[in-house]
């Protein structure tokens, strides 16, 4: 079982395709193609961190959560209303969390941090919201879909990349 990371979908919002220049047509290419990104590197039995904004409207979320594979984490974004969260499918809803992955400390929240709980002690921090638009900082990391292929993204992947 693995673990991955990743926010911003955004599914069924055009004004993502035209703001963060995604390159999809439509709304419903881009909807599948972040469907079957995720499927393609998660398994029924991994775990994935949605940071939040995972979709414009509430009432497709469990469908979509439906068709997405692993046992899946919610922690609410800007654009993630209540309903989101009330949604069938997600095993944990919240808006920040801290875990303990490998020997590694990891902050997790839809917002960057200027600083976190034990940065000075090697934790890293995981967060949306920016679309990869943000210059990084030292063990803070954007797991958004824009900034990897469109699809989640593992702590190894984010590691390998610093």
């Amino acid at each position: 079982m693995a673990l991955f990371f990743t926010a911003d979908t955004h599914f069924g919002d055009h004004r993502t395709i035209n703001i963060h220049r995604r390159p999809f047509a439509t709304v419903a290419a881009m909807d599948e193609a972040l469907v079957a990104g995720w499927n393609a590197v998660v398994g029924p039995g991994d775990t994935v961190w949605h940071l939040g904004d995972v979709a414009r409207r509430p009432a497709d979320v469990p469908g979509l959560l439906a068709r997405l594979h692993g046992v899946k984490h919610l922690l609410r974004g800007n654009n993630d209303p209540p309903a989101t969260g009330e949604a069938a499918g997600w095993s944990s809803v919240g808006d920040y969390a801290e875990l303990e992955v490998d020997g590694r400390s990891l902050v997790l929240c839809h917002y960057p941090f200027r600083s976190w709980n034990g940065q000075h002690r090697r934790a890293i921090n995981l967060h949306g919201h920016s679309h990869g638009k943000l210059k990084p900082i030292l063990r803070q990391f954007d797991v958004g879909v824009d900034a990897h292929g469109f699809r989640p993204v593992s702590l190894a992947q984010l590691l390998s990349d610093d």
